[in-house]
């Protein structure tokens, strides 16, 4: 005499939570990576100041305390910063600078990034630490 049990096991997967988990992790990184691109790759200490930039298709210029200039993430020395400075602005097909300088640098230097933005028509932010 032969004997069926009702509850039988089937060897079929179910992928329903396995779709849901793959779904959350996309959102996940698609989201973290979204938020992971910073325009403050070179650490200095920015005066303090109100406001907000969101602009991510600008050039950030960096003058560091030790009068070292930078475009985005790359060093510049100062007698090439013009013409290195419209080239990368020509590559992010954009017409504004985030001007980055940190708190003892002297105005001169500030000033300096300022006058070659005015004569190629640039427009500059000012970047400044949240109160």
């Amino acid at each position: 005499m032969k004997l069926k049990g009702r509850n039988q096991i089937k060897p079929e997967f179910n992928m329903s939570s396995m779709t849901d988990v793959v779904f959350l992790l996309l959102i996940f990184f698609m989201i973290a990576s979204t938020l992971a691109k910073q325009l403050n790759t070179i650490e200095i200490k920015l005066p303090q100041g109100e406001g907000k930039t969101e602009n991510r298709n600008t050039v950030a210029v960096t003058i560091t305390d030790r009068g070292r200039f930078y475009i985005n993430e790359d060093r510049v020395f100062k007698n090439n910063l013009e013409t290195t400075l419209i080239n990368s602005i020509r590559n992010v097909n954009t017409t504004s600078i985030v001007l980055r300088a940190e708190q003892k640098v002297s105005i001169q230097e500030v000033v300096y990034v300022m006058n070659i933005a005015n004569k190629n028509g640039i427009k500059v932010v000012l970047a400044v630490n949240n109160l």
